[in-house]
């Protein structure tokens, strides 16, 4: 299961951009990686509050990570690598080199300031050994595009594509969220090209495209179908049944309803992993009957004829 990354920071989902840096600067301090050289589970941790952080920290992602829930990976019109950034660091950006490898002096304020100063004055671990960190670089982004069924996009699930790594494909398995949107790009972190001198890899960036349903169509976070209806149900009315993503409904068809008449079926449209729901809109579309026996069509043309008697012209707004 996905880490919420309102729970890693130990704030409220309501908390403002200031709590979340607040609460992100006093975990790296604690769980920094050269505080706790010889500590996985720090180091894991630390990881952790890293990742809440780039995500909470900038609007969109922060906006995207709340519609989809758990299965957030980035949903959205990401730009390029590091374009997501909003970190409270020089830049503007998150971590330098993805955050793989942050520098404790840029994090706490640099010499003579925050770092020394949690520390007692005693300066970063290790400084003036001599030692210098390799130089590093992350891994470049890669770009593909998966096409995926109507109903897998409103259910969410697993699918495969396959990408390119330096001419030779490879297989992945991605989770879609719920309710994602035709031409949405996901950011699959850490599975681009590999980076250099220990650096992080570069992600993947991935096109969805959504195939077409026979009867269905999606407006937005709206499912909007065709009701064929008999001229019998359009005139006393009826309850027909009416399938949905979310299970066969009984929709109730008012009486003397005419053809194009919008029916909407609350909460019954693409829903989000965070309780959003849209609505089902279906249009009415009277069905007559075939012309079977003569006789019976000639009553039914009578009976009309008697009907429109005192209706006046139907078509009297219908004007260029």
């Amino acid at each position: 299961m996905a880490d919420d990354h309102y729970q890693t920071l130990g704030v409220p989902r309501t908390a403002s951009a200031e709590d979340i840096r607040k609460a992100y600067r006093e975990l790296a301090r604690k769980y920094h990686p050269d505080l706790h050289p010889d500590d996985d589970s720090a180091k894991e941790k630390f990881k952790q509050v890293q990742a809440a952080f780039d995500v909470l920290n900038d609007p969109s992602k922060r906006e995207m990570y709340d519609r989809y829930g758990s299965s957030f990976e980035g949903v959205g019109a990401g730009g390029p690598r590091g374009g997501w950034g909003g970190g409270p660091f020089p830049g503007g950006g998150g971590f330098p080199g993805g955050g793989s490898e942050i520098d404790l002096e840029s994090l706490f304020g640099g010499a003579g300031g925050g770092f020394e100063q949690l520390f007692g004055g005693r300066g970063r671990p290790g400084a003036g050994k001599g030692r210098r960190r390799q130089a590093q670089a992350p891994g470049e982004d890669l770009t593909a595009r998966i096409s995926i069924p109507f109903k897998l996009a409103i259910d969410g699930g697993k699918a495969e594509v396959v990408v390119d790594r330096g001419g030779k494909k490879e297989t992945i398995s991605v989770t879609i969220p719920q309710g994602i949107p035709d031409g949405a790009r996901m950011r699959l972190r850490g599975q681009g090209h590999p980076g250099t001198g220990g650096g992080p890899a570069g992600d993947i960036l991935l096109e969805v495209e959504i195939e077409p349903h026979a009867v269905f169509q999606r407006a937005g976070d709206t499912l909007e179908v065709t009701l064929p209806i008999t001229l019998l149900e359009a005139l006393e009315g009826a309850k027909v049944d009416v399938p949905t993503p979310w299970g066969t409904i009984a929709l109730k068809v008012p009486p003397r309803t005419s053809s194009g008449r919008k029916l909407r079926a609350g909460g019954m449209g693409v829903r989000h992993a965070n309780g959003a729901k849209g609505d089902l809109i279906a249009e009415v579309q009277i069905v007559l009957p075939e012309a079977g026996d003569a006789a019976a069509a000639d009553r039914l043309v009578e009976a009309a004829r008697g009907a429109q008697g005192g209706a006046g012209n139907p078509r009297a707004q219908l004007t260029w």
